[in-house]
Order: C-alpha cells, then structure tokens, then sequence
C-alpha cells in the first residue's frame, strides 16, 4: 500500500464523453415534434382566420350599394336592377336559338363558353321573382343602360323595389307628375311618415301590450276563482264584479290606443308615390312602407358610405322581417348575450363547487370516476356536437314516436 504513489491532480484520468450527432440531440429533446404542433397550430389558425375574412368580406360588402342597371335583350324582355355576381357557364343550344352570328361566334371562339351576370331584379310582388341570370349573348347592340332616375326602395315586405317614380299623391291628388319633382316630394315626406310608422308600431307593441296584459292578468284571476269556487259561488260572483271597473278602464284605454293608431295609419296612407317598373307596369307604394329609400345611379360616395353604414345600423339593432331575409339581428344577438350570462351565472358558483369537492374531498370511488370521464368529455368535445346529438335522439328518434 506504502509503494502506491498518487498522481498528481492534472494527471488524473478524464471521464469519457459521449459522442453524439446534432440530428440525436434535437431528436432526444422532441425538437421536431414541437414544431410540427406549432406548425400545425399556426397554420389551423390561419385557415381559420381567411375562413372568418372570407365570411366577413362577403356579408360586409352585400350593404354597399352598387348602381343599377338596364339589359335589353334580343327578344325585347328588359331587365333592371342591381348586378350582384358574375359566372361562366356553358349555355345550351335552345338557349342560343335566334341570336346574332356575330354573339355566336364570340361562343364558339370560347370553346362554347359565355359570360352571364346575376341579377337582382326584386319586385317579388309584383313578378314572383327575386333574381334572374342575364347572358351577356342575349343582351341586344346598345342594351346596356344606367337610367337616371332608377331607385331602391327597400320595402318592410315583399323585398327590394326597382323602378322610376313618375308621379307622386297626397290624399288622392298629384302634386308631382316627373320623376325629379316624385322624388323631391318622397324625400320631404318620407321622414315624417316613417316617424308616424315608427310611433305606431311603438304604441301597438308596448303601450296595447301592456294593456293587453293587464286585461288578460284580471281575466286569469277570476278564471282561478271560477276553477277553485265554481261560477255559481259568490266568491266568483264577487271576483267577477270586483275586476267590472278596471276592465272598463283598460277597455278604454285600449281604444283610446287604437283610435290613435287608426289616425296614424290614416295620416300615412295619404302618401303615395307611383313607380313605373323595367316591363312598363305602374305600381303605387305606400311611403310608409319604405324603410330607405336612394337613386342608385346619382348618389355620391358620401352617400354611399351613409347607407352603408345606415345598413350596418339596422342590421345589428333593428328585427328581422321577411322571414329573416331582411332587417336586423339584434333579437338574435340579444338572447345569446342574455343566455350566456345568466347560464354563466348559474352554472359558474355550482361548478367551482363541485371542483373544489371533487379536487379536496371527494374520495376515489367508481362514482367519482364517472364523474372525472363525464367533465374530461364535456371539455374535449364541440358543444355543436352535443346539439346535433340531442337534435337526432330526443326530436327525431324520441319526438318522431311520441305521437304515434
């Protein structure tokens, strides 16, 4: 042991490194892993986030108003209103039957494609359609116009309105007889009238509501009377005279409230303008029934932007009409904001409870297990699914056997 000899301290032997590759190393450490998620992660939010432009970008620019437009065909049909896309499309031979050679071959030239536009034609009353393809083919030399003096009326029913205005009537007379003086006269009455419309529509919904509600909350009263008693006691007899006076005062009240919705009504239906429509036809419309009103091919860019923005106004604060076609969607955006606070309000004080039971006290059982998977699904799985899930069980498969 003496003859051991120790060496010195820099002489001592070094421990051996491992050798290892760069390509070990960010393998060992799930380098690529991580930016495969990321990857994946940025590029599902990128797709996400074009999906929510797209969207936006087409609702958003369906309030900008565009011009309108007259195409008069080879067969003298005429078209008026407002272009709202364009397509490509491979016409059939009967639809080609009787137009010019030259049209033809332009076709032909274009392997027998052609050009068509969609427009909206409105005047749904009038001529049962919305919409109508024009084909550029059938468009006759010089068919292509901008009148003047073409409006939009966008109507409480029946959808939008495209036609000239050609007279305008007060109480049965015309007091315009031009589409310049018509217009000048709808535009200093049109503000009137729609708050006219807008005092009745507030008169028959809150005011004959409330009314309404308390006749039917007297009329309830003495029906419970009559249910517990029967209508032969005198507790009904006295319940029934004792609601004789203010049924009497709310009756009057009520007509009180419709004769004053009758002269509103009377008052507004004085005003008439007359419009001549692209096939020739005279239509009278109500002012009232004119929710905005503009000529298309003569408004500047301010105005655009003022209805635009006047669109985007009543779209988010106005209800819907025409079968949720048209108008706003403030009931919608209403009962989910209101749905989703008092669902947050209920449900928020149950479920920290029931985390702080299930994570402190609860102890580990079969039912504390089911509970466990039941959250981590709940968690996991799209609310969307839930909904489709229960559409198909209780309403299709439950609700489609209940009644048989």
């Amino acid at each position: 042991m003496s003859d051991l000899i120790p060496l010195p301290l820099s002489e001592s032997p070094k421990p051996r490194r491992r050798i290892t590759s760069p390509a070990a190393s960010v393998v060992s450490r799930a380098e690529p892993a991580l930016w495969f998620t990321g990857g994946a992660m940025v590029l599902c939010m990128v797709m996400i986030l074009t999906l929510l432009g797209f969207v936006f970008y087409n609702g958003a620019r369906t309030f900008w108003p565009v011009p309108i437009e007259e195409f008069t065909l080879h067969n003298g049909k005429i078209h008026m209103g407002e272009v709202t896309r364009r397509a490509t499309f491979q016409p059939s031979e009967d639809r080609m039957e009787g137009i010019p050679a030259a049209s033809r071959k332009v076709i032909d030239d274009a392997t027998g494609f052609a050009n068509r536009r969609l427009v909206r034609t409105g005047n749904f009353r009038e001529t049962g359609e919305h919409f109508d393809w024009v084909a550029d083919f059938e468009i006759a030399p010089d068919g292509e116009a901008f009148p003047e003096w073409a409006v939009v009326l966008e109507r409480l029913t029946w959808g939008r309105f495209y036609g000239v205005p050609i007279a305008f009537n007060v109480g049965g007379d015309t007091v315009a007889e031009s589409p310049e003086a018509a217009w000048e006269q709808f535009t200093d009455h049109h503000e009137e009238v729609r708050k006219r419309w807008k005092r009745r529509k507030k008169l028959e919904k809150d005011d004959i509501g409330k009314v309404n509600y308390a006749m039917e909350k007297l009329r309830l009263e003495v029906r419970e009377v009559e249910l517990r008693e029967g209508k032969d006691s005198e507790v009904y007899a006295q319940a029934f005279a004792a609601i004789e006076k203010p049924m009497e005062v709310l009756q009057k009240k009520y007509d009180a409230l419709t004769r004053e919705i009758r002269a509103l009504d009377a008052e507004n239906d004085r005003f008439v303008m007359t419009l001549r429509t692209s096939t020739g036809q005279e239509v009278d419309i109500k002012v009232a029934e004119v929710v905005r009103a503009y000529p298309a091919n003569q408004i500047s860019l301010g105005k655009k932007i003022s209805i635009y923005l006047s669109r985007w106004v009543e779209f988010l604060t106005a209800e819907p009409r025409e079968a949720n076609s048209e108008g706003g969607v403030w009931p919608a955006i209403f009962g989910t904001v209101m749905m989703t606070l008092i669902m947050a309000l209920m449900v928020s004080p149950i479920g920290v409870l029931a985390a702080l039971y299930l994570r402190e006290y609860a102890k580990p059982g079969p039912l504390v297990s089911t509970v466990r998977i039941a959250i981590n699904n709940l968690a996991g799985v799209p609310s969307i699914v839930f909904g489709v899930f229960g559409l198909g069980f209780f309403c299709y498969i439950l609700g489609g056997t209940i009644d048989e």
